[in-house]
């Protein structure tokens, strides 16, 4: 009799976590097309997967016990196509999944776990920030500031995070260390909610423009993909994870090979003959990975560069190209901030990195300095110096300026590639013809057009090759075939010394 009591408490219990907020919070979300915080963990694991952990904790407050079955924060293990992560599921039934002692504890604990055991680390957001009676007078200041690594982002292991609604608190926070995020339209992500703005500043905000999909996808950097509803979101965050190591010690996964995206020919017809005409590098990028292995990154963010994961011969590669499709491929400063994002990431999981160059140098002018264009640049090229997994460089056309080293020519990269379009010019000819000589079109024509030919040829992939900086002229239909063969040569064990694993990225 007494083990079917206590069975039958233990039972009791644990239905109460898994009615979470009750059945009217749930019709309602049901209702707005939304998954709950448990169906979003049966969409994203393997079936029969999951390992919960603190079901049946809740508020350390007595008055709060009943009102926060499993304390408003789902945690546990489960696998992703067959390799464990650890995982944190905010139930927005539950006292709006607001950041409690306990929970944090939860938290917590998965985080070392994960780190401990080479986990990577999942968080499903969707909170209202702090619980103001744990965080409330002194005694609420002393909870915090227990854990001195609470915010360390030391990149052990991957972190992921999908913005599934109002994120505020702690659905920001590791929003913001994580490695890839996706956002659904509707979510948003701030420090605090528009009302709590409002009330702070005495004016109306409004909670889209303080922390929706277009301030963070366009403007701030900080959301990596966009998505319509949960399921999608979920989606991106097992391709994401089929890209990276379940941790720093190891060699990414190696899917199935596939043939190229395309074929060789594509890329002729693709890149324009005239070398001032724009042209979209993802097309070249598709031609030459493997068929249907892009997955881009901040596709919306800093245009002019293109960053995306890919796979050649099933092996993950990092492609940071120009894309002259938008701002004719001009380095700006958001630009910058996209491409030492993506370094970090593909040097902190042994992502070997390619170069695809086609940019006219930086943007130059009053907006780029007043917001830091220098220092930036030479950030890029801090980063560049300190990675220590494989850098290719592909000079597809333009080179320009200092831009040559940050895209990794030079000694900045293992291997430097040129097509025969290659143009090494300090900027292009016909402008340097006046800064250099003072001579203009309309000026003198003859002398003009001689000295474009004579700036032209001394910049080309010939003079390159000539010289040993580049090590190749290639046909730029034997791209794939090269990288596939160079990267097999200098990809070693697989596993770099991960230097920028702490580099700060949320800027």
């Amino acid at each position: 009799m007494a083990f079917e009591k206590v069975l039958g408490e233990l039972d009791r219990r644990r239905k109460k976590a898994l009615a979470m907020g009750g059945e009217a919070k749930l019709a309602k979300r049901r209702e707005e097309g939304h998954l709950n915080a448990r169906e979003r963990l049966d969409a994203l694991l393997d079936a029969d997967s999951f390992i919960e952990s603190g079901m049946l904790a809740t508020s350390h407050l007595p008055n709060m016990r009943e009102k926060t079955p499993a304390d408003g924060k789902i945690a546990g293990y489960g696998k992703v196509a067959g390799r464990g992560v650890a995982i944190v599921s905010n139930d927005f039934t539950v006292v709006g999944a607001s950041s409690s002692v306990i929970n944090g504890k939860k938290i917590r604990h998965m985080r070392e776990v994960a780190t401990k055991r080479g986990l990577p680390m999942v968080f499903l957001g969707e909170s209202t920030g702090a619980r103001m009676p744990d965080r409330m007078g002194a005694q609420g200041r002393a909870i915090l500031g227990q854990d001195p690594a609470e915010y360390l982002r030391n990149r052990k292991t991957p972190w992921v995070s999908a913005q599934l609604g109002a994120c505020y608190g702690s659905s920001t926070w590791y929003g913001h260390m994580s490695d890839f995020v996706v956002m659904r339209k509707g979510a948003t992500m701030a420090v605090a909610s528009g009302k709590v703005t409002s009330l702070a500043i005495n004016q109306p905000v409004d909670s889209e423009e303080l922390g929706g999909w277009r301030l963070h996808a366009d403007k701030t950097g900080r959301v990596d993909m966009v998505v319509d509803t949960d399921e999608q979101a979920l989606e991106a965050v097992k391709r994401f994870l089929s890209y990276v190591p379940s941790h720093n010690g190891e060699a990414p996964p190696v899917a199935p090979s596939q043939e190229a995206g395309g074929e060789a020919d594509d890329i002729l017809k693709i890149l324009p003959e005239s070398s001032t005409q724009v042209y979209d590098v993802r097309k070249i990028i598709a031609a030459i990975a493997d068929r249907d292995s892009l997955f881009e990154l901040k596709g919306r963010f800093g245009k002019s560069i293109t960053t995306m994961l890919a796979r050649l011969d099933g092996h993950s590669v990092g492609f940071l190209a120009n894309n002259t499709f938008f701002k004719g491929g001009a380095i700006d400063v958001d630009a910058c901030n996209k491409a030492i994002s993506f370094l970090v990431l593909c040097d902190s999981y042994n992502i070997p990195v390619v170069f695809l160059v086609d940019q006219p140098g930086f943007m130059i002018g009053l907006e780029g300095e007043l917001r830091g264009a220098a220092g930036r640049i030479i950030n890029w090229m801090n980063a560049l110096s300190l990675m220590t997994v494989p850098k290719i460089s592909v000079i597809m056309r333009k080179s320009y300026g200092q831009a040559y080293l940050n895209m990794g020519g030079g000694k900045n990269s293992d291997e430097v590639l040129t097509w025969p379009t290659a143009d090494l010019g300090f900027m292009a000819p016909e402008v340097g013809v006046n800064v250099l000589y003072g001579v203009t079109k309309q000026g003198d024509p003859e002398r003009f057009a001689e000295l474009v030919e004579q700036i032209s040829r001394d910049s080309s992939a010939w003079q390159l090759a000539e010289l040993y900086e580049g090590h190749e002229v290639i046909d730029p239909r034997e791209t794939r075939h090269r990288l596939i063969g160079l990267l097999e040569v200098h990809r070693g064990d697989g596993v770099g010394q991960h230097v920028l694993a702490t580099w700060p990225t949320s800027y």
